[in-house]
């Protein structure tokens, strides 16, 4: 089912696989929905998957493509396609910047989720000061590449920072690849214009996050241990008393382990012990 629901200053685009308990699946960076096409082809038997454009990607509009869009929003519009599909708590994967958009959603609408995935948040605030002011050079060093030398440059800054070698990563066979087409390149100038402040500037702290035992955080098993996405999973992690749950691959394992990464969240969802981690160590 493909699908457009009206929010504040938006109309975000969205679409439904399968069948069973509601998996809401938001994206990192310029990712729409159709980023997720191999992930969502190996949960769908298990659960009714949403997966959405974030507004200002691909087919979501936002009527005016300059305006400042935060963290907060960008649950809001969540919980709105959320709504669109179910009105009981459902679950959901965030990755990075969808974690972060997961863990605003929780903090604004608790009985909206049952249990949140997430995923190396890129969270400045959760991190040490000296850790956050690391961050905050490599991204505002992003921007400063961006403004200089255009999207295509930008987007190398980001995988670098994330710890990602698209010309030199193990992946599973036969996934999907994702070339540099004009609807991505336009989706990675709205990311580097607007959500990439919208991160800089989130002020959501760990002191807003509930400890009532929804939230799974989580790393890439290959992830850099001194990136800043992963050391906030770990700081979260601290903060929930929980173990920071191993999945495959990198900071986009779900790319390129989507079948792995599928299988550690059935695991995890399903509540299975040691299924989850057998999977991290076969795939990482």
């Amino acid at each position: 089912m493909n699908n457009y629901v009206a929010v504040d200053g938006a109309r975000l685009w969205f679409q439904v696989a399968g069948s069973g308990p509601v998996l809401l699946v938001s994206q990192s960076g310029e990712g729409d929905a159709d980023r997720t096409v191999d992930l969502v082809g190996y949960l769908s038997d298990r659960f009714t998957v949403v997966t959405y454009d974030r507004r200002g990607l691909s087919r979501s509009t936002a009527d005016d493509r300059t305006a400042a869009v935060s963290i907060r929003q960008h649950a809001e519009d969540a919980a709105a396609v959320l709504r669109q599909v179910t009105d009981e708590p459902a679950d959901m994967l965030g990755l990075s910047l969808g974690a972060v958009i997961g863990l605003h959603l929780l903090s604004a609408y608790p009985r909206s989720l049952r249990r949140l995935i997430a995923h190396e948040p890129i969270a400045l605030p959760f991190l040490a000061p000296a850790d956050a002011d690391v961050a905050r050079a490599k991204l505002a060093g992003v921007r400063r590449v961006h403004q200089a030398e255009g999207w295509r440059a930008a987007a190398a800054e980001v995988a670098a920072v994330l710890g990602i070698d698209p010309r030199d990563q193990p992946t599973e066979p036969g996934i999907t690849a994702f070339p540099f087409t004009e609807q991505r390149a336009a989706n990675f100038e709205y990311f580097l214009t607007n959500d990439l402040d919208a991160a800089l500037t989130d002020t959501l702290s760990l002191t807003e996050v509930p400890r009532d035992g929804r939230i799974i955080p989580a790393v890439g098993a290959t992830s850099p241990e001194d990136g800043f996405d992963y050391l906030a999973a770990l700081a979260l992690a601290d903060h929930l008393g929980a173990p920071a749950e191993r999945f495959p691959g990198g900071h986009n394992g779900n790319l390129t382990h989507p079948s792995a990464f599928a299988a550690q969240i059935r695991a995890l969802l399903s509540g299975v012990p040691g299924v989850a981690a057998r999977a991290a160590r076969s795939a990482g």
